[in-house]
């Protein structure tokens, strides 16, 4: 399953690296790049509740390796892509394969593991996402440097597609793939014994509004989900309106529950102490990676003529320490755990600045860049790994899909909209400039980077707020 989320994960950055190289190859506009890279995270963003709701139903081995299957199908269609629209149309097909397949690790992690053991998992969950966003940087670099028989770009698709296809046949021969493996731990099946002696398993903690239903999905719940995700894409805005996109589908499932309805993700979880906060900084952490990511590849390939491979090198200090930091952070002294995720956002809100003060001349930036981009991976593990471990600690064991497919999605959308809108922030301030040079990027990405950091001291200032009992 970890191998899979990492490899959905290298799918994400190693495009982000092959970016201008797609660009220059498919005479694509800067709009189209986005959408290369966000269009995968549209589909995948808004498609993740129903993927983690699906999971629960028929079984998350099943429904991973249907996922997987789609994904490799869609990852071999944007290898061979002729056009922009045509890598586009495949890229949203890609992301609702990884949302079939991906809510499904978090999902067993919380139903199958407790205590530290669950603290050790989403340890490694984290290590994965962290490992992932390294070597997506570093292989993309590699493959679009090799320029495999001539092929540029392609191989950065076409690469999923043998990982892809091992993955489908070992995951056939060791994933559950009923729902009855869900939920219950291991070596406990549901139903179990009581089931083998003719009496029904009992369901643990009170009965959902409305579970009778669930066997249409929530269609109710699932088109207020993607309605919310989808307006959050067209409108490109950052926290504000996804705040209230967020507290209107909050209410819309809470009307359906007490309507008798079944609501795609139950109240109680959107009501859970600390939620609305968690919601809100995994929003503001993968905004700030989404757009830091996106703007400084344009400018350090295109403003500043890096090769692909030194651009994947370069981001490298960011994904390391990130790695590190969410390894690391649950051993640091007790008396500090309270104030990591708002020391994070700060010290993310301080590296991104220093990125930009860095670059500001059109010039390499020097050692105070590599610095800033450590701060920066520094930052993001200590605003996002925390949070979302405190997020899920408290959440019952039958709501873990629910609350897994929320972070999930919160986490892609955070992702998406910082393409969008620092990407469109970054380009429509490079076009007034007079278009792409040393000089010109630089200036352009300053003033991304500033909103980045505002952005960052948000996410500081909510980890302050005391969270209600």
């Amino acid at each position: 399953m970890l191998a899979a989320q990492f490899m959905a994960l290298l799918d994400v950055f190693i495009v982000n690296v092959a970016a201008p190289t797609i660009g220059a190859d498919l005479h694509a506009s800067g709009g189209d790049l986005q959408l290369v890279i966000a269009g995968y995270a549209i589909t995948y963003s808004v498609l993740l509740i129903t993927g983690a709701r699906l999971g629960d139903r028929f079984g998350p081995g099943r429904v991973h390796l249907a996922g997987l299957a789609l994904f490799t199908a869609a990852s071999l269609a944007c290898g061979l892509a002729q056009g922009a629209t045509e890598l586009i149309v495949f890229r949203l097909v890609q992301g609702a394969g990884a949302a079939l397949m991906i809510p499904q690790v978090l999902s067993l992690i919380q139903r199958t593991f407790t205590g530290e053991a669950r603290a050790r998992a989403l340890g490694a969950y984290s290590a994965v996402i962290a490992v992932g966003a390294a070597a997506g940087q570093i292989v993309g670099g590699v493959l679009v440097a090799a320029d495999l028989f001539g092929t540029g770009w392609r191989p950065v698709f076409l690469v999923n597609v043998p990982v892809g296809a091992v993955l489908l046949v070992v995951g056939r021969r060791v994933l559950p793939r009923g729902a009855e493996a869900v939920g219950e731990g291991p070596g406990k099946r549901s139903g179990g014994a009581s089931a083998r002696r003719g009496r029904p398993a009992a369901r643990p903690g009170p009965a959902r509004p409305g579970v009778a239903r669930r066997g249409r999905l929530a269609a109710d719940g699932a088109a207020g989900a993607r309605a919310g995700g989808g307006l959050s894409v067209v409108i490109q805005t950052v926290a504000g309106a996804s705040a209230v996109l967020f507290a209107a589908f909050g209410g819309y499932e809470s009307r359906l529950a007490r309507r008798g309805g079944a609501p795609l993700i139950t109240p109680r979880v959107l009501r859970h102490p600390g939620m609305g906060r968690a919601v809100f900084q995994i929003l503001a952490v993968m905004a700030v990676n989404g757009g830091f990511l996106f703007a400084l590849t344009l400018h350090v390939q295109g403003g500043l003529g890096y090769s692909a491979l030194r651009a994947g090198l370069t981001f490298v200090p960011t994904a390391v320490v990130f790695g590190l930091v969410g390894l690391t952070w649950r051993r640091w002294p007790a008396r500090c755990q309270r104030w990591l995720s708002p020391a994070g956002f700060a010290l993310a809100a301080l590296s991104v600045t220093g990125v930009a003060l860095a670059f500001r001349g059109g010039g390499d930036g020097g050692a105070l860049v590599h610095l800033s981009f450590a701060g920066v991976g520094g930052g993001l593990a200590l605003g996002f790994s925390p949070t979302l471990t405190g997020a899920l600690a408290a959440v019952r064991p039958e709501d873990a899909a629910d609350a897994s497919g929320l972070l999930a999605t919160v986490a892609q959308l955070g992702q998406l909209i910082g393409v969008a809108a620092f990407g469109t922030l970054f380009l429509g301030r490079l076009e007034s400039l007079g278009g792409l040079g040393a000089y010109t990027s630089a200036r352009a990405l300053s003033v991304c980077m500033f909103a980045l950091a505002g952005t960052a001291a948000a996410g500081a200032v909510a980890g302050l707020v005391p969270r209600r009992r």
